[in-house]
């Protein structure tokens, strides 16, 4: 830390002690400055000559008064202008009595605002000046009647300059601190945002997964005695299911690691061109499922194409859940106009997510639609069943490169 540094911080902490130091500063330059006059008006030199009495005492209370310049400043020009006013009309020489006046009005001037400063200053400037004008001993138009207009008015200039530079510097740090929140506002935000993805995308996995685990443990389960075969191929099933249920939380979870983790992964997001092989896991399952597609091979952005392929696995997940074991399922993706439109249809007889109210499932796929700006519509069917109908813009208008879910 450097000197300067260290002197502010220490006149920050003690501020009455340093006042105290300036007045004892100020009391010596005055008394100094008593002590001699210029000899003559067509020399250079100086003479000495010894102070009255008055003026050393109007210096002494003068200095005095400085010490209190930061608890009352406008009291404290009061009196050092009224001394200094008194020196003025008295002093026969004259002593520099109006310096501690200077530093009341730049002290004033510091801590105030502008048109404080200005009608404060105009006032000092003019009662010390008119003073020693016309009831000082000098004639009006001796210059030291006119040095204590000059520096009146530096001393009010300077205190001004003081306070806007201060103001400048707090509006600059204020602003600073202002955006550092912003910052760790839309930090915390982010987090927030990305947990609610990753919970709908462990959701997705684990709800879709553990579904078809449970359907085939259930099967082999209840043929394993009369036919093991059977039952052989239900965990097969169950053991693929689990797999890839670990792969896909592998993946989730892996972005919660750092970016430089070798092991992060790198495997795109599912979409459309894995409806195929998503189906297939629910009919190993034992659901009967149809698939009907008028997409003309269009090409999704990223976070569209997640988003369709989450809706459809989260809609037949609820079907294997909620529709009853003897339900079958319709899944259409249809290309309309700027649109792709995503329908999953059950005939079960099950009470499906909103009925009940217990599940999420629901929640994230509308959450998923309208990050996208779509609509989702989802409700019982007449005579029967579950609909699940998505409209999806295949121009999505967030950030193309960036998974909205």
């Amino acid at each position: 830390m450097s000197t300067l540094a260290r002197a502010r911080c220490q006149a920050q902490a003690h501020p009455l002690a340093m006042d105290a130091v300036l007045a004892t500063a100020v009391l010596v330059c005055m008394v100094a400055g008593s002590f001699v006059e210029p000899g003559h008006r067509d020399s250079v030199s100086w003479v000495l000559r010894t102070p009255d009495p008055l003026s050393l005492l109007l210096m002494t209370l003068g200095a005095a008064a400085l010490v209190f310049r930061r608890r009352a400043p406008m009291t404290v020009l009061a009196v050092t202008g009224a001394l200094s006013v008194i020196e003025s009309v008295t002093g026969d020489p004259r002593a520099p009595v109006a310096m501690s006046a200077v530093i009341a009005l730049y002290t004033v001037a510091s801590t105030t605002d502008r048109p404080t400063t200005w009608r404060v200053g105009l006032l000092t400037m003019t009662v010390l000046t008119g003073a020693a004008m016309a009831a000082g001993p000098l004639p009006w138009y001796a210059q030291e009647n006119l040095g204590i207009f000059a520096w009146t008015g530096i001393g009010a200039t300077a205190g001004d300059a003081v306070r806007s530079r201060r103001a400048f510097v707090q509006a600059i740090r204020e602003r600073a601190e202002k955006a550092e929140r912003t910052r760790e506002e839309e930090a915390r935000r982010r987090v927030a945002e990305e947990r609610l993805r990753i919970a709908r995308d462990l959701h997705d996995v684990v709800a879709h997964h553990i579904a078809l685990v449970n359907v085939q443990a259930g099967v082999a389960a209840h043929v394993m005695d009369k036919r093991p075969d059977q039952a052989k191929e239900a965990l097969a099933h169950v053991r693929e299911a689990s797999r890839s249920a670990l792969n896909e939380l592998r993946a989730t979870v892996g972005l919660l690691r750092q970016s430089g983790d070798p092991e992060a992964p790198t495997e795109p997001a599912p979409g459309l061109d894995r409806l195929d092989e998503l189906t297939g896991t629910f009919r190993s399952a034992g659901l009967h499922i149809e698939v009907a597609r008028a997409d003309q091979g269009t090409s999704l952005p990223a976070a569209v194409d997640l988003a369709a392929y989450r809706i459809i696995q989260e809609a037949l997940t609820n079907v294997q859940k909620h529709a009853g074991p003897q339900a079958k399922a319709e899944v259409s993706v249809v290309r309309v106009g700027p649109n792709i439109e995503i329908t999953v249809l059950d005939d079960g007889s099950g009470e499906h997510e909103t009925q009940d109210g217990g599940g999420h499932g629901l929640l994230g796929m509308r959450e998923r639609v309208t990050a996208l700006r779509g609509t989702l519509t989802t409700g019982p069917r007449y005579g029967g069943g579950f609909r699940v109908h998505a409209i999806l813009p295949v121009k999505n208008r967030t950030s193309i490169g960036e998974d909205p879910a």
